[in-house]
């Protein structure tokens, strides 16, 4: 085979921040910020990966066996060892390039990008290319990112980079995709430039709702938080502290804000403003509720606002990180706006999924 190039885009969380991984649903939308993989087959079973933009490269022997874990979150030999109990077989090495322009470690999957890059990479360089659908990548960068390591989180973000556009997606009692067509305008991604920790974020958000749920359930073995009412939540007030309150209430919020969501983006007539006041909501929750959003993220979002923005919110697991504001007619001075405040800004529009580059 000749060169060959494969690449992927990051996503936003439209609505449904930190709710995929207690089994609720989530809107995401790709967006046209992509990690790139461009490589050949190489005349002997080494993996050569070349990480410019990090400076850094991996290097490793194929065998025909699963490949020893040599660091944490090690996804260029996760992903090489989910092919393999897949049925891929590899005779040859690889040699490659890997390049994006996703902000990384921010909220918009660079990691969960690179791996389903890998995946469709590596895939189409097996001996014997069997070629998945989009959904199938998504499901395999799953295995390979998060299940492979036992880390805390849900599969937004592979389903959304690997099938790309806007989807609706459920992940109880099973995998349910729907792929909206919302005519939507511009976003601008702002970046805050503060680190953050997802996996302590996720880890507190996970147990503290998980926590929270069994106690309930001791009162009442009906409870779902697919169900239940934000009226019924005063019958448990007295049994829970103030800030498992807080945080159970903002949940069910955020659940609800994301159906009136999905209500108006299949709309045949998009309100533009409604859905920024949606996520205005959206945004106070996680801030309040999840309190995952930061002073500085806050600043950002007032000042998109002030710019012209309808609405705003954190994206990603928060904690840092970057935020989007929903601009169309305005982005360019909500960039402006948000690079005033520390920021770095992109406007960006929905993109498609994971592609062989011609």
């Amino acid at each position: 085979m000749s060169q060959l190039s494969v690449s992927t885009p990051g996503r936003i969380c439209l609505f449904g921040e930190h709710l995929d991984y207690l089994g609720l649903p989530v809107i995401a939308a790709a967006i046209n910020r992509r990690i790139r993989i461009t490589g050949f087959h190489r005349n002997d079973s080494k993996v050569i990966i070349n990480l410019p933009d990090v400076n850094e490269r991996e290097e490793f022997e194929l065998s025909g066996s699963s490949l020893i874990y040599t660091k944490p979150r090690d996804y260029f030999r996760s992903s090489y060892n989910v092919l393999v109990r897949h049925g891929y077989r590899f005779s040859k090495g690889v040699e490659c390039e890997v390049r994006g322009n996703i902000p990384i470690n921010s909220g918009t999957s660079s990691s969960s990008a690179l791996v389903a890059s890998w995946l469709h990479f590596l895939m189409r360089m097996s001996d014997r290319p069997r070629l998945l659908s989009r959904q199938e990548i998504g499901n395999l960068a799953n295995e390979a990112e998060t299940r492979e390591f036992g880390e805390p989180g849900g599969m937004m973000d592979h389903y959304s980079t690997a099938i790309g556009d806007v989807i609706y997606l459920e992940s109880e009692p099973e995998i349910e995709i729907e792929e909206l067509r919302p005519k939507l305008g511009a976003f601008v991604l702002g970046d805050s430039l503060e680190a953050k920790d997802t996996l302590t974020i996720l880890g507190r958000l996970r147990s503290g709702v998980n926590e929270i749920v069994k106690k309930i359930e001791a009162l009442n073995p009906a409870f779902s938080l697919h169900t239940t009412d934000v009226l019924e939540l005063d019958d448990y007030r007295p049994y829970l502290s103030d800030g498992e309150n807080t945080l159970l209430e903002g949940t069910i919020s955020n659940r609800d804000l994301l159906r009136e969501a999905r209500q108006e983006l299949e709309a045949a007539d998009l309100n533009h403003n409604r859905l920024g006041d949606l996520l205005n909501r959206h945004q106070a929750n996680l801030r309040d509720a999840q309190r995952i959003s930061t002073p500085k993220i806050d600043r950002m979002l007032e000042a998109a606002l002030n710019a012209g923005a309808l609405g705003g919110k954190i994206n990603g697991s928060g904690g840092g990180g970057c935020m989007f504001a929903y601009a169309p007619g305005h982005a360019g001075a909500v960039a402006e706006a948000i690079e005033r405040q520390g920021g770095a800004a992109y406007i960006i529009r929905v993109d498609e999924g994971t592609k062989v580059e011609e």
